[in-house]
Formats: structure tokens, C-alpha cells, sequence
């Protein structure tokens, strides 16, 4: 005989599913925002295009083999109070470096 559908037991692990999606989208959420605001202080402060900024972010996280939300965090911070890993600073002068800057619309053409 198969199984009532809507069965206690299956209603319970269905709830206990979809709570878990919930969390993990909650947390993708939170993720993106803190990654986008990294986006933006590499826009703004490295002068470069928002795909070059996440290619920047993507960059210094291989290569300090630190996650990329991580990553991200620290900048964060350091757009708020000035303190930067050294490693990450130094990978982030890096990859500065090999992706930007890219010039300022209507600035002054740099000398």
C-alpha cells in the first residue's frame, strides 16, 4: 500500500525543508549585498568598472585563498575604519593593478 500523502511525517519533513531553503536564500541575500557594497568601494575608491571590481574581488580571494564573502567583508571593514589584512591589501594593490584603474568620465586625462 503506498503512502498517504499528506501524512503528519511528510508534512513535517516538508516544513523542515522548506525552513532550510528559506535560511540558505536569507543568507545568498545577505551575501550578495555585502559582495556588492566590495563591488562599489572598488568602483569608487579603485577606479574601475563594476565587472572589473568583481573580477578584482574574485582575484584577491584565489589568490590569498580566502572566500570571496570574506574578502568582501574586509573591505568593508576597512572602508569603515582604515584597517586591512596585509595580505589582503597587498593582493588587492595587485589586482588593482592588472585590472584598473580605468579613467574617470569627463575627468582630466592623467599625466
Amino acid at each position: 500500500m503506498a503512502p498517504v500523502p499528506h501524512e503528519p511525517a511528510d508534512e513535517t519533513d516538508r516544513i523542515f525543508a522548506l525552513q532550510e531553503e528559506v535560511d540558505q536564500l536569507k543568507e545568498a541575500v545577505v551575501s550578495h549585498a555585502v559582495v556588492d557594497q566590495a563591488i562599489g568601494i572598488m568602483v569608487a575608491l579603485g577606479r574601475v568598472t563594476p565587472d572589473q571590481g568583481w573580477a578584482v574581488l574574485k582575484d584577491v580571494s584565489q589568490h590569498t585563498n580566502i572566500k570571496l564573502r570574506a574578502v568582501a567583508e574586509l573591505i568593508l571593514i576597512w572602508g569603515r575604519n582604515g584597517d586591512l589584512p596585509p595580505e589582503i591589501k597587498a593582493g588587492l594593490e595587485d589586482a588593482l593593478d592588472r585590472y584598473g584603474p580605468t579613467q574617470i568620465p569627463e575627468a582630466p586625462p592623467e599625466r
